[in-house]
């Protein structure tokens, strides 16, 4: 059976989707539910999932799936942008944001999209100011400071954290499936969640390690040193010095 709405927002919570910051714009003060003895203002899961939905059947209401930028600055945000992309067929733009994307006509890398999606506002702020020259409507992950100038739709979430970051844009492909009737709401999604999260590539490197087993390809190659070392070696050079003196 497809998941709920309190199925979705206990994921929410668990991937710390609820926590805000201690600072607060007055257009965010609306999906602030309250604010914690430490400052924390903590956000309206109930409202962020209303969100997700409304934003699920903007994409869904474009036609070609590759007119829909989804663009991060934020690298906590660009593995989820690739694996949105992925399942969706957006056109992913993970990393630095090149000026003149939306507005200069004459670069390569000139796109007119008929969507833009965003994970912070205030670090894709060059792709928001773009859209707003060329008319190109907005859905933004906002946290509780994020500005909402030339911002459409706000999804009001924890844009800070790996975990939420790569929630909201697993629960934003899986909705776009179910309305596009390529995955029935009957089933739930095979898809982990886990597979969106951001990796640091050091921590890849240290599970690689550990999965090929170098401590025991060390310790093998310790050994022929141990043999190398043996009495043999130490007798020759004794007796080739010894050698050179009675010839002297």
């Amino acid at each position: 059976m497809a998941t709920t709405k309190e199925e979705d927002v206990q994921m929410m919570l668990v991937c710390k989707t609820h926590l805000g910051t201690r600072n607060v714009d007055y257009r965010m003060k609306r999906y602030v539910f309250r604010r914690t003895v430490d400052g924390i203002h903590i956000i309206h899961l109930g409202k962020t999932w209303e969100k997700l939905m409304v934003a699920a059947r903007m994409i869904v209401a474009i036609e070609n799936p590759n007119d829909i930028i989804v663009a991060s600055q934020r690298p906590y945000g660009s593995r989820a942008v690739l694996k949105f992309s992925q399942y969706t067929g957006a056109n992913p733009l993970a990393g630095r944001w090149t000026p003149g994307t939306l507005t200069n006509q004459i670069t390569q890398k000139y796109l007119e999209p008929r969507l833009l999606i965003v994970t912070d506002p205030r670090t894709d702020n060059q792709a928001l100011k773009e859209a707003s020259y060329a008319s190109i409507p907005v859905i933004a992950l906002c946290d509780t400071d994020s500005p909402l100038e030339n911002v459409d739709v706000a999804i009001p979430a924890n844009n800070k954290g790996k975990e939420s970051i790569a929630l909201l844009y697993w629960l934003l492909a899986r909705e776009v499936q179910y309305l596009r009737g390529t995955l029935p709401r009957s089933q739930a999604w095979d898809v982990m969640v886990d597979s969106f999260f951001w990796r640091d590539p050091e921590e890849l490197m240290a599970q690689e390690e550990m999965d090929q087993g170098y401590g025991d390809n060390w310790g093998a190659q310790q050994q022929p040193q141990q043999s190398w070392e043996g009495g043999a070696g130490g007798d020759n050079w004794a007796d080739t010095t010894a050698a050179a003196g009675a010839g002297d």
